[in-house]
């Protein structure tokens, strides 16, 4: 890894920064700024009644806490919650998300984003995600487009894509990220399963984190 003069990212749900905390603690604690968008409160989410009294009015109120408490554990500081609906993304104005993400690269002028590789993230939200700022970036002069990293995860991503050209070793990070997964109780058991963070083969595999380079077809 390197550090940058700003990392951006921008995911659809509390919680889907865990995954890459690890990346994300490393670029802070080595001085680069990071700006955290989240479209959604997740307030869909599969898990409700944990706590016992969640349910779909008081989750999105219980999951922005949960967010606000994943980025104290990794050191965010400039969260952006944009309050879109949960599982909507891909039916909203597709002109107006990439433009007000282009506002945002704009302001920031960041070297790197982090968003969902487009087709391959499971998710519709994240595809969505993914690729209005796949678009946003498409829409700069090359000379000015920032690198971007994306997130695959979909069975057989590998084939079409080939293996991750980015895998950061973030194991110095270990204790960041497991306090982004804890700190989203609610979805908690949905994220991890039964195994114990003390696992040797969780420490392992969520000791890298891996990304994709997005390559534009005009360059």
């Amino acid at each position: 890894m390197e550090r940058q003069k700003h990392l951006l990212v921008v995911l659809p749900h509390p919680d889907d920064e865990s995954n890459m905390s690890g990346t994300l603690a490393w670029h802070i604690h080595h001085g680069t700024p990071v700006t955290y968008v989240c479209l959604t409160l997740g307030e869909m989410g599969r898990n409700m009644g944990n706590p016992i009294i969640a349910n779909r009015a008081s989750l999105p109120e219980i999951r922005k806490q949960e967010l606000e408490a994943s980025c104290r554990s990794i050191g965010i500081q400039d969260l952006r919650m944009w309050g879109y609906r949960d599982k909507t993304i891909e039916f909203e104005d597709q002109e107006a998300l990439i433009s007000r993400i282009n506002g945002v690269i704009a302001e920031l002028k960041p070297t790197l984003i982090i968003t969902f590789y487009p087709g391959y993230s499971v998710h519709p939200d994240h595809d969505a995600c993914g690729a209005a700022v796949i678009q946003a970036v498409q829409r700069l002069p090359q000379d000015e487009r920032p690198t971007v990293h994306c997130v695959a995860f979909s069975a057989g991503c590998e084939d079409v894509l080939g293996p991750p050209d980015v895998m950061n070793e973030v194991s110095e990070f270990y204790e960041q990220k497991v306090g982004s997964f804890q700190a989203h109780k609610s979805q908690f058991q949905i994220m991890v399963g039964s195994r114990s963070f003390d696992d040797p083969q969780v420490k392992a595999y969520w000791g890298t984190e891996r990304f994709w380079t997005y390559r534009f077809k005009d360059e």
